[in-house]
């Protein structure tokens, strides 16, 4: 919320943008008294008539302020004091430009009390009332400074008497803490220690606090509370109070008081959103600005210390989850700490305003060495985890017994709660919420599905959790199911990324590759799903063609044709590349691959363009056709177009493993020359391209005249 970013700059004493308060240094006499005079209309025409929930005294004895500040200008206006030289004195100008930052600043200050968050304002009664007070000190020594024994002339009794008590009720102003608010603030802190002590305050008194004091009266705006206090995590300053493991707490209680209280009600009718057709609606996000993990347009991108980028909540959320390598390399972690890239964050903004994007959240700016905060900041407390438990029983009940639409909202609510945390994920599976979510993936109501397995998906990240769900009955069927013939399009790509969540354990791999229509149905995706689709099915069949026992599979479900193809799409083709390189391996895998017509030139697009990772995965597979896919195929590998160029460029610039599988590579293409030379000789020499490594040896009379002219490391 923009109104929250500026009220939280001016808490911490900085413009929060230029526009706001850029003093009129143009601007004097005359016209700088109408600016002052109708900013100060403004204010009281918007906030005179408001009924403040909270802070009421501090905001109406700022408004009566603003109001006889008002009769100064008016006053003024109607004098000829604008148009003499005394207007132009230094004091006097400086004072009216320092009246016009204040008018905005206490603009800014009314507005957010009038239209924030209930318990967000009650959170921080003790610093908004600071705010007001800071306020009224600033008032009180502009008005100590402010020539006004100049203007005696030129203003009426009434107006100056009225001025001369402002003065002095602004030098005794003390800070003003409401009794009531404070007291609400003190309850609400009650109920988050109640869940931290593990005792659930009973629904009366919840039921008082929340509908009859603060007049949350129905879901939908106790869901705005709950979107208000998670935004403030997410913009969370380390200086602030309460922390954002406190605030977790209050969303969790406040969670958990929406469906106590409320339900199942008015937003529980629900409709989808409209999906853009295809061809339109979509943007094409450049590579660079999309995070390795979530797939979606960094808003915080972040360099960890194998020196790649990620999303911030998304990497914090990786190492929260026990990780202790990076993702995209698989290299070990050195340390948790982050460093926001802030160039790449600029060319981030830059593009989304060239595009019509808007960036979804505001930029969070932290220090570096401060960088480990961003991890403790969302995690959960004692009361939170207690809190979240109740939710999920009530959820559960839905789950079991009520509507459709009620089943529905329950299942998007546990998949949102299982979105974050070890914790939650690990108390909604005990609660017995497997069974009924695998029930709604054989729904008819798309979004209820939706739901459903995108609540697997969370579910299964947990390590405990994917046992839980191999083991249900029928529970993986139904996942390839929705992969298979689910309703909506995130359905089936929810559904391939559980299953590669799935196979991350070993003894599952084969499992699900025997699935019925599993392989054919990744395969499919991979060729015709939408980007996303093409990453979930792409990891999903790498992770399953780690098992040697797949490799048949993989061949007779199209796995391996679907494949080769993504060796064209720059968004798969490094994963793609890395299943390849494992499926080669076996004469099988081999024999298959090499009968497909563009795995050579789809290898070799690789090694020339792809990542270094890509590179390394394409040399190695290049380098396992020629040992294990027979004499045909290591011809036409070792007669590639430019090969030699290609080898020579990696062995300099290449990983450690891509340069060795190229070094390797390179003593197969020697060998497979100096067999052609001998050949064209008249020899008739066959020649073993592999030494003593393969079986296979092929015999050419075609002499190529390209070599290698540099020596091949040994390594």
């Amino acid at each position: 919320m923009a109104t929250a970013a500026i009220f939280s700059s001016l808490r911490r004493r900085r413009s929060p943008s230029l526009e706001a308060f850029l003093s009129p240094v143009d601007l004097s006499g005359l016209p700088l008294i109408q600016t002052l005079s109708s900013i100060s209309k403004e204010v009281i025409s918007s906030f005179s008539t408001t009924r403040f929930t909270f802070q009421r005294r501090n905001a109406r004895s700022l408004i009566r302020k603003i109001e006889i500040f008002l009769i100064l200008f008016e006053s003024l206006t109607e004098s000829p004091w604008t148009s003499s030289s005394s207007s132009s004195s230094s004091t006097a100008l400086l004072c009216l430009k320092e009246l016009y930052l204040l008018l905005y600043r206490s603009k800014i200050l009314l507005d957010y009390c009038a239209h924030s968050s209930k318990l967000w304002l009650i959170l921080q009664t003790p610093s908004i009332s600071g705010y007001f007070h800071d306020l009224n000190q600033e008032i009180s020594t502009l008005l100590d400074v402010f020539p006004l024994n100049d203007l005696n002339n030129h203003l009426t009794e009434d107006v100056r008497e009225q001025i001369e008590l402002l003065r002095i009720q602004s030098r005794r102003s003390r800070l003003y803490i409401d009794e009531n608010d404070e007291s609400l603030r003190v309850a609400f802190y009650k109920f988050l220690n109640g869940f931290e002590n593990g005792e659930i305050p009973n629904k009366l008194s919840l039921k008082t606090f929340f509908v009859e004091k603060l007049g949350i009266k129905d879901s939908k705006s106790c869901g705005n509370e709950i979107e208000f206090l998670e935004e403030q995590i997410v913009n969370h300053d380390g200086d602030v109070e309460p922390t954002g493991s406190v605030i977790n707490g209050f969303v969790a209680i406040t969670r958990y008081c929406r469906f106590l209280l409320f339900g199942f009600e008015e937003e529980w009718r629900i409709k989808k959103n409209k999906k853009p057709t295809k061809g339109e609606g979509f943007i094409t996000v450049p590579k660079d600005f999309v995070c390795p993990i979530s797939l979606d347009l960094m808003t915080d991108p972040v360099i960890i210390s194998t020196g790649q980028t990620y999303d911030r909540t998304s990497i914090a959320r990786w190492i929260e989850e026990g990780h202790c390598t990076c993702p995209k390399t698989g290299q070990m972690l050195v340390d948790s700490r982050i460093v926001p890239n802030k160039a790449l964050r600029n060319l981030i903004v830059q593009w989304c305003g060239a595009s019509g994007v808007s960036c979804e959240s505001e930029f969070v700016v932290t220090d570096s060495s401060t960088t480990n905060e961003g991890f403790v900041s969302g995690l959960p407390t004692k009361a939170a985890v207690e809190a979240n438990k109740a939710t999920v029983s009530i959820l559960i009940e839905y789950l079991a017994g009520g509507s459709e639409a009620a089943q529905t909202v329950a299942a998007r609510e546990i998949r949102l709660l299982a979105k974050t945390g070890k914790e939650n994920r690990e108390f909604i599976a005990e609660a017995g919420a497997i069974p009924h979510l695998r029930r709604l993936l054989k729904s008819e109501n798309g979004v209820a599905q939706e739901n459903s397995v995108t609540a697997m998906l969370n579910l299964s990240i947990y390590e405990k959790n994917k046992g839980r769900i191999m083991e249900e009955e029928d529970c993986l069927e139904c996942i390839v199911s929705v992969l298979v013939s689910g309703l909506t399009v995130e359905a089936q790509e929810n559904a391939a990324a559980t299953l590669f969540s799935l196979s991350a354990v070993h003894e599952y791999k084969k499992r699900i590759a025997m699935a019925d229509q599993c392989v054919e149905a990744l395969a499919s995706l991979l060729q015709n799903g939408t980007p996303r689709g093409k990453k979930d099915a792409v990891t999903a069949l790498y992770n399953l063609s780690t098992h040697p026992d797949n490799c048949s599979r993989m061949i007779e479900g199209g796995g391996v044709t679907s494949l080769v193809g993504a060796l064209k799409n720059e968004g798969v083709a490094e994963e793609a590349a890395g299943a390849l390189a494992l499926l080669v391996r076996q004469s099988l895998g081999a024999e298959a691959i090499g009968k497909e017509e563009s795995a050579v030139t789809g290898l070799m697009g690789m090694m020339r363009c792809g990542t270094p990772r890509g590179k390394e995965n394409a040399v190695a597979a290049l380098l396992e056709l020629c040992r294990r896919g027979g004499a045909a195929v290591a011809e036409r590998v070792l007669r590639a177009p430019a090969i030699a160029g290609v080898l020579q460029t990696l062995l300099f610039t290449g990983t450690k493993r891509a340069r060795r599988k190229a070094a390797s590579l390179a003593r197969v293409f020697h060998r497979r020359e100096l067999a052609a030379m001998r050949s064209s000789d008249g020899f008739g020499v066959v020649g073993d391209v592999n030494g003593n490594r393969d079986d296979g040896s092929f015999t050419t009379d075609v002499s190529v005249p390209m070599s290698i002219s540099i020596s091949v490391p040994v390594l």
